[in-house]
């Protein structure tokens, strides 16, 4: 009789992962446990496992997520959702957006040690990167703020029908307000929103979905710093 699997092979049956995908997310996972400059807080491995990779996986539920070819995701940190959604999804373009140049060093790392040929760092304020605009036909985000912030940041970002996903916890009924009011002034419809559960003691966490459904404001996205500031007062 066969033991359990291991970890990482049972995560990639669950989420129907392409065959190198466990090897490059062990890779991955090796890198935040012994890299001294890794930006997560979580980086013990099978914490990390579940509480960045599993999370970011969780999005796979989604078709859209899995029809998506063209992904930026805004923020990117130590590289989730963005990196573990490269590894996923190898026919997929991954512009992993951060504006920290030490994340960014660590994010260079990641993707040359775990081998992510389809995931490109772009060192940027997602509000500079002008070649972005409506070249992504899905954003992601996660613990980046409020939903009404990501949405400033995403809109521009996409083409008109792309979604725009953000990982949220417990649900907030002014917070879900703001940024139905935000959506509309930027082309956006709110689509949906989705609790997941991508592990067992995971608690309240859901995937809000916007869809572009139409061209977004030149006067988007404002200048750096303007969207979180300016939400912040409301």
């Amino acid at each position: 009789m066969s033991g359990p699997a291991h970890p990482l092979d049972a995560l990639a049956a669950r989420f129907d992962l392409p065959p190198a995908a466990p090897a490059q997310l062990g890779a991955l996972l090796d890198l935040l446990e012994r890299d001294p400059e890794a930006p997560t807080s979580v980086t013990a491995w099978p914490a990390a496992l579940d509480v960045h990779v599993a999370d970011s996986l969780i999005a796979l539920e989604l078709p859209i997520v899995r029809a998506a070819t063209a992904i930026g995701d805004v923020g990117s940190g130590a590289g989730f959702p963005g990196l573990a959604l490269a590894v996923a999804l190898p026919q997929a373009s991954v512009r992993l957006v951060e504006s920290s140049h030490r994340k960014c060093r660590f994010l260079s790392r990641a993707v040359t040690e775990a081998g992510v040929l389809n995931a490109t760092v772009v060192c940027a304020r997602v509000e500079e990167w002008a070649e972005g605009r409506e070249s992504c036909d899905l954003v992601t985000a996660r613990a980046v703020g409020p939903l009404a912030v990501i949405a400033e940041y995403g809109a521009p970002l996409l083409c008109l029908g792309g979604n725009l996903v953000a990982w949220k916890g417990r649900r907030d009924v002014r917070e879900e307000g703001e940024a139905a009011g935000a959506a509309g002034t930027l082309g956006l419809e709110s689509d949906s929103v989705v609790a997941v559960q991508p592990y067992a003691q995971s608690r309240d966490r859901h995937l809000h979905v916007f869809r572009k459904a139409a061209q977004t404001p030149a006067r988007f996205p404002r200048r750096a710093g303007m969207a979180r500031k300016q939400r912040s007062r409301t």
